[in-house]
């Protein structure tokens, strides 16, 4: 569970990432459009070796191959493996969730891509639409369990 502090100083590695992810899917959408040419240009015919493109067919295809592995390296050793959530449309938006809790029940810390701090939350089963602006008592509470103190620079 991440208090409000500990996922405002996690967003400067999380822009990071997005940053990285960002010139990966880059190379993917190019790689992409590159191989629809080729299938337009050749069809299957591509796939033979003697064929003039093929050569460029098989790097395009592996330099695909390998930027989506490195997505995928981001996604779950960077990103997952802290306990971060990508909802629904996350990669494509910049959206992340740190579960927290309030008030005893889960919630999530909801961060879209550009905020410079943590601004808003929403419990676990709204999503995106459920967000509500995280108030300053809010924010002290968040990822404490009951009891555990409720005023700031307590922890």
């Amino acid at each position: 569970m991440f208090t409000v502090r500990e996922a405002n100083e996690l967003l400067p590695e999380m822009e990071r990432h997005f940053e990285a992810m960002d010139r990966l899917r880059t190379v993917v959408e190019h790689g992409t459009g590159q191989l629809q040419i080729l299938d337009v240009l050749w069809g299957d015919r591509v796939l033979d070796p003697s064929n003039p493109d093929h050569g460029e067919f098989l790097q395009v295809r592996q330099s695909i191959r390998a930027a989506i592995g490195s997505l995928e390296d981001v996604v779950r050793g960077e990103i997952l493996a802290q306990g971060i959530r990508f909802p629904p449309g996350g990669l494509e938006h910049g959206l992340l969730d740190f579960p927290s809790t309030f008030q005893g029940r889960p919630v999530l810390l909801c961060w879209c891509r550009g905020e410079s701090e943590i601004q808003a939350w929403h419990e676990e089963h709204t999503g995106f639409r459920g967000r509500k602006e995280l108030s300053g008592e809010q924010s002290v509470q968040m990822g404490r369990e009951p009891g555990q103190g409720g005023h700031a620079g307590s922890d």
